[in-house]
């Protein structure tokens, strides 16, 4: 009997698919995933790809990326209800109402956030180039959407006043100082490492602020053995997959439940069925095209 995977494996070539997996999904879809990384890297990846058919396992504003950069691509999401909640925080029409007030405001949003959302911004931001989205629009005023403590972690290396928005990602957002003192306490040598998406006082006591991708590159790059890192836990699978010999400790109950959803039985469906394809109108790709390009462009 043929198993899921090879099945997978099969309609990927019959129907010239490929399948990317972001680093929090659970390590049996990274180990059927053609591209494992961060979610503008894995939408790049996909539009640099000859594949007629992107399966995107994650949540659903990176499927919606994806969309946006290979409008002419079906793009399939295995798990159609795979909602970011930080992402649901800031709406297409909450910003449209920002900008009625505040129309010399230039708006800057993670890429984390809503297709609707996107075609409201002027420019997008990941977690890697957000402090240099924010300084090349220095001598404006600045929002940025939708995380709170990226938003602050930016203003305060930057020293640019920027305005701050009430979105967080639950999963970060709830990592404690108290909780990192409790695993430095337990490995007092291991080197901190922490995603800018966590609170202040979480982020000064790290030895290292940065993204899921370069955290994974600095580890690769260091002669420490072992690390502290505070993200969610999906990360470890790769960080000690790429890292043989070092040791890496996460808080326990940084989990999102939503990055697991994806499955290979759900994968298999989506393919075999064209389950989960992501539809945006015309002028939601062409108006969140814009915001996407520019912060690709400053990568």
């Amino acid at each position: 009997m043929v198993s899921v995977e090879e099945r997978i494996r099969q309609l990927k070539k019959e129907k010239n698919a490929v399948i990317l997996a972001h680093n929090y999904t659970s390590p049996e879809i990274q180990d059927l995933a053609d591209h494992v990384g961060d979610s503008l890297g894995l939408s790049i990846a996909a539009a640099n790809t000859a594949a007629d058919i992107i399966v995107f396992c994650g949540v659903s504003f990176m499927g919606e990326t994806a969309k946006i950069l290979s409008p002419d691509k079906t793009v399939l999401l295995p798990e159609p209800d795979a909602h970011c909640a930080m992402a649901a925080m800031c709406t297409g029409e909450q910003l449209k109402e920002f900008k009625e007030s505040n129309p010399d405001t230039v708006i800057v949003g993670y890429v984390n956030s809503t297709a609707e959302s996107k075609k409201e911004m002027d420019i997008c931001c990941t977690s890697s180039n957000a402090i240099k989205v924010v300084e090349s629009v220095r001598g404006k005023d600045v929002l940025l959407v939708p995380d709170v403590n990226l938003g602050a972690y930016v203003s305060f290396k930057t020293g640019i006043d920027v305005i701050l928005w009430d979105g967080f990602c639950p999963v970060h957002h709830g990592i404690t100082a108290a909780q990192v003192r409790g695993l430095k306490q337990k490995h007092p040598d291991a080197f901190v490492m922490a995603h800018p998406e966590c609170r202040a006082e979480v982020l000064a006591l790290a030895d290292y602020v940065g993204s899921t991708e370069s955290m994974l590159e600095a580890s690769k790059a260091s002669e420490e053995k072992e690390f502290i890192i505070l993200t969610e836990v999906g990360m470890r699978y790769r960080m000690e997959k790429e890292n043989p010999g070092k040791v890496f400790h996460f808080p326990e109950h940084a989990v999102c439940t939503t990055m697991k959803m994806a499955s290979p039985e759900s994968v298999l469906l989506s393919l075999e069925k064209g389950i989960g394809e992501v539809v945006l109108s015309e002028d939601i790709i062409n108006g969140a095209r814009t915001p996407v390009m520019k912060m690709i462009s400053l990568r």
